[in-house]
């Protein structure tokens, strides 16, 4: 795997890189599947096929929307589907949100800005 910031190769369960310091799923620099550089608009590698994170699909979600969403439909998992974790909203579906304590505590987190969408981004306020 390549660092998407700076191009380096990194180990495949790699939290972080190394020579740049970013985690390897951010950035849009570089492919991280073969380490050829990409344009940030788009949306796979033209080299290896690999879909390039960070195009149009991949925009960061909003705080305020993720919060409303689990205040209001929070048993439901919406805000999970909304922010990318579709199974773990998939499982809340099901269990009614844990029977409310799973929604709780998303929605503790949301207010405390440490709910991530499913790429590890922290939630955008506007």
């Amino acid at each position: 795997m390549f660092c998407r910031s700076c191009g380096n190769q990194v180990a495949d369960r790699a939290e972080i890189c190394l020579r740049c310091g970013v985690r390897p799923l951010n950035g849009t620099k570089f492919c991280q599947g073969c380490g050829v550089e990409t344009n940030p608009a788009q949306e796979v590698c033209v080299k290896c096929g690999v879909r390039v994170r960070g195009g149009a699909a991949g925009e960061p979600k909003e705080w305020l929307v993720t919060l409303l969403l689990c205040l209001f439909l929070g048993g439901f998992g919406v805000h999970r589907f909304y922010t990318g974790h579709t199974t773990i909203g998939v499982i809340q579906l099901l269990t009614l949100g844990g029977c409310g304590i799973w929604t709780l505590i998303d929605f503790i987190m949301i207010v405390l800005g440490n709910f991530k969408d499913a790429e590890g981004r922290p939630l955008v306020k506007r």
